[in-house]
């Protein structure tokens, strides 16, 4: 199993990696899927993402406390909110399908907007 998840903690920084860039894509839920996997497979693996310049603050922040910086908490529902209006916008969804989408995003929301602040 240890195989098994140390493969599985590369495949989630390699989409955390792509998240970074993507702007549809998120990075820190693959980062903790790594951090996760790492932890059963290679300590580290995990002290080195937990330790990362960039990476590590948000990391360590959720595990200690499980909170999202403000910063972050504003970008994601920003982001989420842009995204809703592109999909909105650019493909004049079936009102079935706009609903849905929007009840997932305002549950990520509330998700998001309920835990506890972080620092910067």
């Amino acid at each position: 199993m240890r195989i098994v998840f140390l493969c599985l903690g590369w495949f989630f920084v390699a989409l955390g990696v792509i998240g970074a860039f993507l702007p549809v894509m998120p990075t820190t839920p693959f980062l903790l899927l790594a951090v996760a996997c790492f932890t059963r497979s290679s300590p580290r693996l995990e002290a080195w993402l937990m330790n990362h310049k960039t990476f590590g603050p948000p990391l360590r922040n959720w595990k200690a406390h499980g909170g999202i910086s403000r910063r972050a908490k504003v970008s994601a529902i920003c982001l989420m909110a842009a995204s809703y209006a592109g999909f909105w916008f650019g493909s004049h969804p079936a009102p079935w399908l706009a609903g849905l989408v929007a009840v997932i995003m305002l549950g990520s929301s509330a998700f998001i907007i309920t835990r506890p602040d972080g620092p910067t």
